[in-house]
């Protein structure tokens, strides 16, 4: 007895693979400097079928954010626990994101979200909103830890988590810039190291 074939025609593409394409692409070149011919090259998949899988040039944008930045928030959130003093945690956080914005190693690399959605957030506004989401993301969660640190004595009673921690957001996307700019790594370490010093001293 023959099986019944499944209904309509196989996949022909990687979601997840074409997604890491699509980033790499919109983080080498940003959202207005990648062309659809750059991205259906990048991810093996010709326009009619990038647009079936992801919509338009700006959907799929939006998705490779959420995507990057949710890689980035379980890569860092990880080793902010309350196992180890606050300020190795946070400079832990901001290591990781170093290693994170410096992956191809001291190669002008840099953050998607901080190096190409600002450029396009004034104009755009579906990709301010998402910039903004990811920032506020990003403060909640150091603020959390901060706010524990401070209920536990770590930190002293007047201590502002949520100024502590856009600051520290701040010289976060600080060092994404200069990452983007070509700062090395151990140069990057060296200013994380020192704002934590001085930010939680």
């Amino acid at each position: 007895m023959n099986e019944p074939r499944p209904r309509g025609r196989p996949r022909r593409y990687d979601p997840a693979r074409a997604m890491e394409a699509a980033v790499g692409a919109f983080l080498a070149a940003g959202f207005s400097g990648t062309s659809l011919d750059r991205l259906s090259e990048a991810t093996g998949m010709n326009r009619p079928s990038l647009y079936a899988a992801f919509g338009d040039k700006e959907a799929l944008y939006l998705k490779a954010l959420a995507h990057y930045a949710a890689q980035l928030d379980a890569a860092l959130t990880a080793g902010m626990g309350t196992d180890r003093p606050v300020a190795k945690a946070i400079e832990g956080y901001l290591n990781g994101a170093i290693d994170h914005y410096t992956a191809d190693g001291d190669a002008a690399q840099g953050c998607l979200v901080v190096c190409t959605a600002t450029a396009e957030a004034a104009a755009t506004p579906a990709i301010r909103e998402a910039l903004a989401a990811v920032l506020a993301r990003i403060d909640r969660a150091l603020e959390t830890r901060l706010r524990s640190a401070r209920d536990s004595g770590e930190l002293p009673a007047d201590a502002d988590p949520a100024a502590l921690a856009a600051l520290i957001g701040a010289v976060q996307h600080s060092l994404a810039v200069r990452a983007r700019a070509g700062t090395s790594r151990r140069q990057l370490r060296k200013i994380a190291r020192d704002a934590v010093h001085l930010l939680l001293r």
